[in-house]
């Protein structure tokens, strides 16, 4: 008997079809070993050796690899092909008591038959290379985390922790936060005409100003009503003319294969996956044989594939939407590694729709991304037709010009349809006198950069070189789970208040730690490591002793009174009756009796926590609505109450809580004061439960009259029940009526 070992479970299972009774698959369950997590596990002095142990959950698996082992004809090691999967197969080796020089290693880069059999045949020996890089960032890693850390325990407040890659990417987040409170709105104005032909007044179209005295004028080139209503004016009786009509072809090129981190962008924006849900869902669809490696940075198709979709498009969609030849791309990635194709189906054949029914319905949604893309990589180009109209007005400095599309051939839009605007131009040609229906002016306001969705950020973390395919996803949730990061109510990411105070702690006084040139010179270090340019000891050597040395003096230099200064409050402490003050820690501002240690009273402040943070965009609407019930009452007793916010949005909750736990509904503006129609005293008021908002009456319980309906104030023209809006129509709310407005 031969004993392959992989990582999971479910790649086992898949594996086992293709193999016949000669072989048994087992799962390692991931790593084996690893470094200790209440020491160190480095020996600094002899060239930083690990000392790995078998975590306890690991050591029952273990031992049963270890007994089939003993028995096996055979062990095939056939872990994933990158760093990772090599270190892993590397530890199974070692614990397994087999010739790591030896041992059989088998890799692939698809879970098909074809695969496996193709791997089986040319099995190699493990790469110490590879296993180096790995240990090397595991080291690298511990040694910052294990020395940074205790010093932000010290310095800051406890619990806290600090990484060589996450580090960095908090300080993105921070500084993107930065921006977007610095950011200084301005004012300016579009000017648009609505035109139309004076032989057929039926064609009309619009267009805006672009030029003055020949000169394209810029976004913020109209900057407040008085001028553009003095413009306005000067074009008043003018009479227009078209100066130039330019038709042209233009070309919407295929995107190119997903890698890592565009499969993570895209699943972000089209189906509004974190990074890690991208990649959970995709290491499913890879372990059950539907992709290839969901971890590479290679935008490589295999021959194979290029050959099958040609055939599946001539077949399919016809001659005209195949590229003879296929379509290869190159991967501009100097640094590109960790696997040796871009994210495809294993198949063409599988459409996604044939395999609905064995999905779940994110895998489902995934593998058709996934699908399209690949796909629409070997179709042509979309086609388009441009018009654009340039419009003079006479005998004045002004000229508007209108541009408009029409999609000539949809090429890889058929497969993978993306965006286009069609606005279909009407025909004219220059020197044509065109009427003047309508001519105004639009205000707006610059907006300020938004805050980073996972998509924005791994893009920003690769164009910086943080970081590789492997990383990513759990860097993200490492900063969330560690309370430097919140999702707001976007889903966007924002920094908490301590990861301000820390990013700026690292930035003045372990800038290597959070630079971003420093941290990709370190992935460039790594992966010539991988490579055999480099040895691992020395590329740990010149960053760990530069780094300690500086820590030592840091510890002797920063005072925690300085990072973490204490602030004054108007709060009386209730159990001795001593000033509160405001202090931050792990989880943000907090009340502290400043009697301590003789009195340990903390008390929250009332802020909003990470959890519960909102967007720029919401926090500004609060701030209106704080302003709005500033002078509201509690009518249980008698506080004021406060503007809060919770899952379901803004509402007003009393001041004295939990002393009070009144809270109330903010009624829209606007809204229409609905009164109950069956106990008539009450008001029709929005309420939430589990299954989301519905309407009740406000004198519950003596009335439970509700609707899941937002009630108009009108009443049906048939039955005279209320009639309520919901995302279809307005309807009747009785539904044995059926009335439908």
């Amino acid at each position: 008997m031969n004993l392959i070992i992989v990582e999971s479970p479910t790649k086992a299972k898949t594996i086992s079809k293709f193999l016949g009774l000669g072989y048994k698959v087992e799962s390692s369950f991931g790593h084996v070993r690893d470094l200790p997590v209440s020491t160190m596990g480095v020996d600094i002095e002899h060239d930083f050796q690990p000392s790995y142990i078998v975590p306890d959950k690991a050591k029952k698996n273990l031992n049963n690899l270890k007994k089939l082992a003993a028995s096996a004809t055979e062990v095939i090691l056939a872990s994933d092909e990158d760093r990772e999967g090599e270190a892993i197969a590397w530890h199974l080796s070692e614990t397994l008591k087999l010739n790591s020089k030896k041992a059989k290693r088998i890799v692939f880069h698809e879970i098909t038959k074809a695969a496996i059999l193709g791997a089986l045949e040319h099995p190699r020996v493990i790469d110490q290379k590879l296993v180096d890089a790995q240990q090397a960032r595991r080291i690298l890693d511990r040694l910052v985390g294990y020395e940074l850390s205790p010093f932000l325990w010290k310095k800051v407040a406890r619990g806290l922790s600090a990484g060589r890659v996450q580090s960095v990417a908090v300080r993105l987040i921070v500084e993107r936060e930065r921006e977007i409170k610095a950011f200084n709105c301005e004012e300016y104005w579009s000017i648009t005409g609505d035109f139309s032909k004076i032989t057929d007044k039926e064609i009309k179209f619009s267009a805006d100003l672009n030029k003055i005295n020949n000169k394209t004028i810029e976004k913020l080139f109209i900057k407040n009503k008085e001028q553009a209503d003095e413009i306005i004016a000067s074009l008043k009786g003018a009479e227009y003319e078209i100066s130039k009509v330019e038709h042209k072809d233009s070309q919407k090129k295929a995107p190119a294969p997903f890698t890592t981190s565009t499969l993570q962008q895209t699943a972000n924006r089209f189906l509004g996956f974190s990074a890690k849900q991208t990649m959970m869902v995709a290491q499913k669809l890879y372990e059950q044989g539907f992709i290839t490696y969901m971890r590479t940075d290679s935008l490589n198709l295999s021959a194979k594939f290029i050959t099958d979709a040609y055939e599946y498009l001539i077949k399919e969609l016809g001659k005209e939407y195949a590229i003879s030849g296929g379509q290869v791309f190159k991967t501009k990635s100097k640094n590109a590694q960790e696997a040796h194709e871009a994210i495809r189906p294993t198949e063409v054949s599988n459409n996604p729709e044939d395999l609905k029914v064995k999905l779940e319905p994110n895998q489902y949604r995934l593998y058709k991304l996934i699908w399209q893309r690949s796909v629409a990589t070997q179709m042509p180009a979309a086609l388009l037709a441009v018009t654009v109209i340039d419009i003079a007005a006479l005998a004045t400095p002004y000229h508007f010009r209108a541009s408009g599309q029409v999609l000539k051939f949809l090429g890889y839009l058929k497969v993978y349809p993306e965006s286009t605007k069609d606005q279909t131009m009407p025909e004219l040609s220059a020197g044509e006198k065109l009427n003047l229906e309508k001519l105004g002016g639009d205000q707006h306001f610059t907006v300020p950069p938004a805050r980073y969705s996972d998509a924005g950020l791994v893009k920003e973390m690769e164009k910086y070189g943080i970081g590789r395919p492997s990383t990513y996803a759990p860097t993200i949730s490492t900063v969330i789970d560690r309370n430097y990061v919140f999702r707001d109510d976007k889903k966007r990411l924002g920094p908490t208040e301590i990861a301000f105070v820390v990013i700026d702690l690292l930035v003045a006084h372990f800038h290597h730690i959070v630079d971003f040139k420093f941290t990709a010179e370190m992935e460039n270090n790594l992966d010539e490591v991988a490579v055999g340019k480099k040895a691992w000891v020395p590329v740990i050597r010149d960053f760990y002793l530069p780094f300690h040395q500086n820590l030592e003096e840091k510890y002797k230099e920063v005072n925690k009174e300085n990072i973490m200064p204490e602030e004054k409050s108007s709060e009386i402490c209730d159990k001795c009756g001593s000033p509160m003050i405001v202090k931050t820690g792990r989880y943000g501002k907090f009340l502290a009796c400043s009697n301590y240690p003789t009195c340990k009273n903390i008390k929250s402040t009332g802020e909003p926590k990470a959890g519960v943070q909102v967007s720029p965009e919401a926090a500004a609407k609060l701030d209106v609505l704080k302003t709005r019930f500033a002078s509201e009452v509690c009518d249980k007793c008698g506080s004021p109450m406060s503007v809060k916010n919770g899952n379901f949005g803004p509402f007003l909750g009393c001041s004295a809580y939990p002393g009070c736990k009144n809270i109330k509904n903010i009624p829209e503006e606007n809204a229409v004061k609905v009164i109950c129609p069956a106990c008539g005293k009450g008001e029709i008021v929005k309420k939430f439960s589990r299954r989301g908002a519905f309407y009740a009456c406000s004198a519950y319980p003596d009335c439970k009259n509700a609707y899941w309906g937002k009630p108009t104030g009108e009443k049906c023209p048939e039955c005279q029940s209320l009639l309520i809006e919901d995302k279809e129509a307005i309807k009747c709310s009785d539904r044995a009526c059926g009335f439908t407005k």
